[in-house]
């Protein structure tokens, strides 16, 4: 997550909080249907973060993948079908709420042609996918001192629909 990097400044809770609140008054039924939330930003620097949130904001961009064993190590919940995130940009500034609508878990080579269009990145092939995933893991886990092993590595997959500002909703 962006917050263990120290060159990129924390995720503004403040503003995500005022921006929960907002969504919160607009759709009561949804929130109190999954009242939890979580304040994240894509990706491992300010640049990836902003450009991975483009990708979202300009609409490609509607799934995600992560290393299941970073929830653990981050001390965060898994993401539940339903629940929501407030994804930041490079700044720490709150953009967007994204709630979760299907989630797998499976290892880099389970990843289709379809998912890998769904994440919206570079020109969502899967072999763009591969390139960028593979490199992405393989430097956070070097990170940590792990390796990733493309055969075994447990991956979330997660889709996600974008349901706030207004506007932006899908």
């Amino acid at each position: 997550m962006l917050e263990d990097r120290t060159d990129i400044p924390p995720l503004d809770r403040e503003a995500a909080a005022v921006m929960w609140r907002d969504y919160a008054t607009a759709h009561p039924e949804v929130v109190q249907a999954a009242p939890e939330h979580t304040v994240e930003a894509f990706g491992d620097s300010a640049e990836l973060a902003d450009r991975l949130l483009a990708y979202v904001l300009e609409g490609p961009k509607r799934a995600t993948s992560s290393l299941l064993e970073e929830f653990a190590l981050e001390g965060e919940p898994l993401p539940r079908i339903g629940s929501h995130w407030i994804a930041c940009d490079g700044r720490g500034i709150p953009r967007v709420v994204l709630r979760t609508v299907q989630l797998g878990i499976g290892t880099f080579h389970d990843v289709d042609a379809d998912y890998a269009a769904a994440e919206g990145e570079d020109d969502r092939t899967l072999e763009s996918w591969r390139s960028g995933h593979l490199a992405y893991w393989r430097r956070g886990c070097a990170a940590r001192g792990m390796e990733f092993d493309e055969h075994r590595t447990p991956i979330l997959f997660e889709r996600f629909r974008v349901v706030w500002p207004a506007e932006l909703a899908d």
